[in-house]
């Protein structure tokens, strides 16, 4: 399992379709996220007030997938050509075969434009289609009613409330919700709801 663990978090994984295109997060893009990050609607998800609060989080994010802990995407809208936001596949459990799909924000531009869902179509047909994982899941913070909506969007079923499941960057203990997806939804899922990515 630890041999299949490396050679995941080795891999440069590029997933694209007409809409968007997913890289491996790299540092080298710095100028284009500063240029869409400091933003306070994107805050459930990460907070970057400034220049120090981004090389940060540039930092962390790398690290995680050098550590093992996740493998963090960016999002490039193909309209553009620009950097739109970021996503990833973390909490990987390759023995239980299950991911969650998260940690997702997109500047204020690309939101409402179908990035997401063609975004989430390619890390949901990966990880079906390519890893054979059983079961995806993502989690919104209970406040984010707009994330919460983005993942009922895509087929996802409504799981419950993680009460107190994370400590805010105040130090305030929140609630998320969970979803999920299951393989044996996953063609039927990818008809009905993804039907102009197939």
């Amino acid at each position: 399992m630890l041999k299949v663990k490396n050679e995941f978090y080795n891999k440069h994984i590029i997933l694209e379709n007409h809409l968007v295109k997913l890289i491996p997060f790299k540092e080298k893009y710095r100028k284009q996220l500063e240029n869409i990050i400091y933003d306070k609607e994107v805050y459930y998800t990460i907070e970057c007030k400034n220049d120090e609060e981004l090389d940060k989080y540039i930092e962390e994010t790398v690290n995680q997938r050098i550590h093992g802990y996740s493998y963090p995407f960016l999002v490039i809208d193909k309209r553009t050509n620009e950097i739109a936001g970021s996503t990833r596949f973390g909490n990987i459990q390759f023995n239980n075969k299950r991911l969650e799909i998260g940690w997702t924000w997109y500047g204020k531009p690309y939101r409402g434009t179908g990035l997401n869902k063609a975004c989430k179509f390619e890390l949901l047909k990966y990880a079906f289609e390519i890893m054979d994982f059983r079961r995806v899941q993502f989690s919104a913070d209970i406040r984010n009613v707009r994330s919460q909506k983005a993942i009922k969007k895509l087929g996802a079923t409504k799981e419950g409330v993680f009460r107190a499941n994370y400590i805010d960057t105040s130090g305030v203990s929140r609630d998320d919700v969970y979803f999920s997806i299951i393989q044996r939804e996953w063609n039927g899922i990818k008809r009905n709801q993804f039907k102009e990515f197939i």
